[in-house]
């Protein structure tokens, strides 16, 4: 047995390498037949002309260029009978190579899935998977080959519009969620009809832009560059990303579109990355305003030095590449390992055995309105709602909605929305606004005929219209209960969607109290891309679900919530602050020497005077209709050795309540001295269980000495001997508690 074990092994070895020097000796073949035009046109990238993130450049006759060769690929070209035209053009040129075809597949494609902050707060690493692996299967249907998604930016400050893009502040968590989302994507890999090339973006540091102002600098330490926000990148990289995509910002003065050390140092040298990277939108020639480019040739000369490989949208390369050769500023070999990096993947997407293979019409009619989507999408929907607050109202929670509630109250500028609910970045449709569940509709039809149903729009979503309270107000009059959806338009969060006041806008809030000034009990649903500010609610409204955007099944998934029939147990990714004031807010900060001990010692410490330091609901927080109590911690032992070492962690979880449901049970380390200061919780694990009423379960977790490296003062990644606690609860706040010793 163990002699046939060692020949399937080497059998399966061998196989492995001559098909990767198949591969690799058709694309140098290949490109020792390219003329330096031909290589330069592999390296750009252009828009289809319609559905721009930037502003569209004057070209000309594109088609031509691509018959030339001169073209490597295009974004925004969808639908497989746009996308078989294009790839026929290049078919006409001299070598025949394929175009690859991009697209903002960012959380869905036919099918709309929540954004992905809100996908995040379901904390179902699962499900985050299959959300990407349908949205890679439709959108393969329609002849795309590559996605700029996921997103894996850690972003703090809640006025950055694209926090509704990534999976909110931690580093761990965001970097199980990019290793998720990279698997969906790319499926059993890149070939396979329903997959595509995953992007792993902005790199780097996008997500700490100052001011949350989008395209802003980013100044941080190289340690904190390491240890916060690189290694949700490295996850996708080790995950089998084949792209990564520029940020806009500069590191430390340096644009990472142009960054010689986050590109060639540590990706492509010190991860191996073995993929290609691809500029953001005309980032390579916004060099130039950065004030560290002179003009576009200079720009190209630093981004193709750096380790940009593909140009989209800026044409520096394609109009200085050739020039900087000829001045001998550029050696060929530099571009050539650029052009191999893309031809690779278009040999493992299997475009030259066919290039049309991801032009079948067949499968994209398939993919046009698939029921079973669609039926995944309302569970994934549902996950991601986080219950904020549920108090009793005449001795019971609010929720879930009760059958003696006769007739509902439906109030809100987002109650009868449709397209609203796609959220930012979503692919628009012609029949997105029949397709879509508005929130009125899903509740409407949960209910059944069982309550009367009245609606007041009661307000616009951003102006000083207050006509519509009177009929609002009499509307919850009638009514036993009023379910209002307010929140900030769905384009108020996105790129360039950056917001200097994250409270809910308009009159919306007015309307609000004007409801709550009836007495009826309110439940409010909170449509957001982003944390936003609502003190006065949080504090008078007796129960709160924050529904961000939740996609094509939105009311479906909210009437399952609302009503019962799925017990919510979504968690934030992101703390939620009290007030702009306090702006950056995150769990995992360091300590000072004058740490504040409570919040009524506000003089001498790290304080407000007027504030709270705590957020209004903590990252990792989330309310369920049924109970859980979490005890009785124990470790394996107290010491754990810095070689080989490994300590248990297990805790005892009971479903005390009266609901069978979810909980998400979060691991928390502190370091207590090091040398460097360290943060006071740094998330380390979590497992999402289901419990029936009344079962109790034991959980178990495993610390090992790489859970507890970070960067030092010489940014070198190391363990340290000293003294650890570790916490276990359902969010950051968690305070069961136990201790152990790293020791050499």
């Amino acid at each position: 047995m163990r002699k046939l074990f060692c020949t399937l092994l080497l059998s399966a070895a061998t196989t492995t390498f001559f098909a990767q020097t198949k591969t690799e000796k058709f694309v140098d073949n290949l490109l020792a037949k390219m003329t330096l035009e031909e290589k330069i046109g592999q390296l750009n990238q252009y828009n289809g002309d319609w559905g721009a993130t930037g502003k569209i450049t004057p070209d000309g006759d594109k088609e031509s260029q691509i018959k030339q060769g001169k073209v490597g690929s295009m974004l925004n070209v969808t639908g497989v009978d746009k996308t078989r035209k294009l790839q026929e053009l290049a078919m006409q040129s001299r070598l025949h190579i394929p175009l690859l075809f991009g697209q903002d597949v960012i959380h869905g494609f036919r099918t709309t899935f929540p954004i992905p902050l809100g996908e995040t707060a379901s904390w179902d690493l699962a499900l985050i998977e299959k959300s990407a692996h349908v949205a890679a299967t439709e959108a393969a249907a329609y002849g795309i080959h590559w996605t700029f998604a996921p997103m894996v930016d850690v972003a703090r400050d809640p006025r950055w519009g694209r926090v509704m893009e990534g999976a909110g502040e931690d580093t761990y968590l965001g970097s199980k969620v990019a290793i998720a989302r990279v698997k969906g994507f790319q499926g059993n890999g890149l070939g396979n009809v329903d997959a595509v090339m995953a992007c792993a973006k902005h790199f780097a540091a996008y997500g700490a832009a100052v001011g949350g102002r989008d395209y802003n600098s980013v100044d941080m330490s190289l340690r904190q560059l390491n240890e916060t926000y690189l290694p949700p990148f490295k996850a996708a990289v080790d995950a089998g990303a084949a792209t990564l995509m520029n940020s806009f910002n500069d590191i430390n003065g340096v644009p990472a579109t142009g960054n010689r050390y986050i590109l060639r140092e540590k990706l492509k040298k010190e991860w191996g990355f073995k993929g290609f990277v691809v500029s953001d939108w005309g980032s390579i020639g916004e060099m130039i305003p950065h004030g560290f480019a002179k003009d576009g040739y200079d720009a190209a000369l630093k981004a193709i030095t750096a380790g940009s490989d593909m140009d989209m949208e800026s044409r520096c390369y394609r109009d200085h590449l050739k020039q900087l050769v000829a001045d001998g500023k550029v050696p060929v070999a530099l571009i050539d390992d650029a052009v191999k990096r893309i031809l690779l993947k278009k040999y493992e997407l299997g475009l030259f055995d066919d290039p049309y293979r991801f032009c079948n019409e067949e499968r994209q009619k398939a993919q046009e309105n698939n029921i079973e989507n669609r039926k995944f999408a309302r569970e994934v929907g549902a996950k991601s709602i986080v219950l904020l607050k549920n108090d009793a109202v005449k001795g019971q929670p609010l929720l879930p909605l009760s059958a003696e509630n006769k007739t509902i109250a439906l109030i809100g500028p987002f109650m009868k929305a449709t397209i609203a609910n796609h959220g930012f970045w979503s692919i628009a449709f012609p029949d997105d606004s029949t397709r879509i569940v508005s929130q009125y509709d899903g509740i409407a039809h949960r209910s059944n005929g069982q309550s009367s149903i009245v609606y007041a729009k009661g307000c616009n979503v951003n102006d000083s219209d207050r006509s519509g309270f009177a009929e609002a107000i009499e509307a919850a009059q009638k009514a036993d209960v009023v379910v209002m959806s307010l929140g900030e338009a769905h384009d108020m969060s996105g790129e360039a969607k950056s917001r200097s006041s994250i409270r809910i806008p308009g009159v919306q809030e007015e309307l609000l109290k004007a409801i709550c000034a009836t007495g009826k009990p309110v439940v409010l649903l909170v449509n957001a891309g982003r944390p936003l500010v609502f003190e006065w609610a949080s504090d008078n409204v007796p129960a709160i679900l924050y529904t961000w955007w939740l996609g094509t099944e939105a009311g479906n998934s909210i009437a399952d919530v609302l009503f019962g029939d799925y017990n919510p147990s979504g968690k934030l990714p992101m703390s939620f602050p009290r007030t702009e004031g306090q702006i950056p807010i995150y769990y995992n900060h360091y300590n000072t020497g004058r740490p504040a001990k409570d919040d009524a010692d506000k003089l001498y410490v790290s304080a407000y005077i007027d504030l709270d330091n705590s957020p209004k609901y903590a990252f990792g927080y989330g309310l369920s209709y049924t109970h859980f109590d979490i005890s009785n911690l124990r470790l394996s032992s107290d010491k754990m050795a810095v070689r080989g070492g490994k300590i248990g962690v297990t805790v005892d979880v009971k479903n005390t309540g009266n609901y069978d449901g979810e909980e998400v049970v979060q691991l928390y380390i502190r370091d207590l001295v090091g040398s460097v200061v360290r943060p006071v919780k740094e998330l380390k694990g979590f497992k999402k269980i289901f419990l029936k009423k009344g079962e109790a379960t034991s959980v178990s977790f495993q610390l090992t000495p790489d859970d507890l490296k970070f960067y030092n003062n010489e940014v070198q990644l190391v363990n340290e001997a000293g003294e650890y606690n570790v916490f276990v609860g359902n969010s950051s706040q968690a305070s069961l508690a136990g201790h152990f010793s790293l020791v050499n």
